[in-house]
């Protein structure tokens, strides 16, 4: 979502999430491209629509439209088709006592109320991605638990150690650490998304990783390869057919729910979707 908001004339550090307010017709034109191109999910323009960072960009007031307005988009961009509205929640974007200054109790009335808003509207699944702390993590999913989420995925963001083989969060947490968590907190779904060196044969090795210590389904979405720097700007370079190459893999791996994160395009969806009906067609039973 990201990558094509920028692409749609969103300016860099203006508030994209505004965009169901303020642009709500370029959002459903993003989000249409997507299930044009074969999507089954989509996540909700919410990413960053928590209290605590619409704050610091002068839209806290309208957090409970903004966030209803994400579902509502998400929606009609499948005209009446069948899908799923992931409602998405993101990192708070502040460090927690006593490391920081945001206390507890305020990051879980946060996170509490955009959960709220988000179920309020008719979400089929709360997503909280791109997460790097359990403690966090936990206080999500226990918001999500509290405004009754139909689901709940608990995404995780890992980058590639310098031994080429290991992943761990930003916070040190491995992804056989992650899996157990979320089973025992209460998600449905375990998933990754984003992260240094994590595109799609870095999920499947991530997935068996999650397999062998829960027994929860299996989202990955991974990047467009590893970002580049060019003219002080981030690029990813990855095209659609070089990514999905490594598809197979991941549902070998056992993943059940696929997509793409960074530097993805509705091309690359396209793309992912046909090697998966091809996978499908050719595995027994598909």
């Amino acid at each position: 979502m990201g990558t094509e908001l920028i692409r749609a004339g969103l300016e860099d550090g203006a508030c994209g999430e505004a965009w169901n307010l303020e642009h709500p017709e370029r959002v459903l034109a993003i989000q249409r491209r997507y299930v044009e191109a074969g999507a089954d999910c989509l996540i909700t323009n919410t990413f960053g629509a928590n209290r605590i960072t619409l704050m610091r960009r002068g839209y806290e007031s309208e957090l409970a439209e903004i966030n209803r307005t994400g579902a509502w988009i998400a929606r009609q961009a499948f005209d009446g088709r069948p899908g799923f509205v992931l409602g998405d929640i993101g990192p708070l974007g502040a460090i927690l006592e006593p490391y920081g200054e945001l206390s507890a109790a305020e990051a879980q009335t946060a996170l509490e109320e955009q959960a709220a808003a988000l179920v309020g509207a008719g979400v089929d699944a709360i997503i909280i991605e791109t997460q790097t702390a359990l403690e966090e993590l936990g206080m999500a999913i226990d918001a999500a638990l509290k405004a009754r989420a139909p689901c709940i995925i608990a995404s995780l963001a890992y980058d590639l150690l310098r031994d080429g083989v290991s992943y761990r969060t930003m916070m040190g947490v491995s992804p056989g650490q992650a899996a157990e968590f979320a089973d025992g907190r209460g998600a449905h779904i375990v998933a990754l998304n984003c992260g240094t060196g994590m595109d799609m044969a870095g999920a499947a090795k991530v997935a068996r990783l999650y397999r062998r210590h829960c027994g929860l389904p299996i989202m990955v979405q991974p990047n467009a390869g590893s970002p580049v720097l060019e003219n002080l700007k981030t690029f990813y370079r990855e095209g659609p057919a070089d990514m999905a190459k490594a598809v197979p893999e991941v549902l070998e791996a056992g993943v059940a729910i696929v997509g793409s994160c960074c530097g993805t395009t509705p091309e690359h969806t396209r793309e992912i979707r046909r090697v998966v009906d091809l996978f499908n067609q050719r595995s027994p039973g598909g």
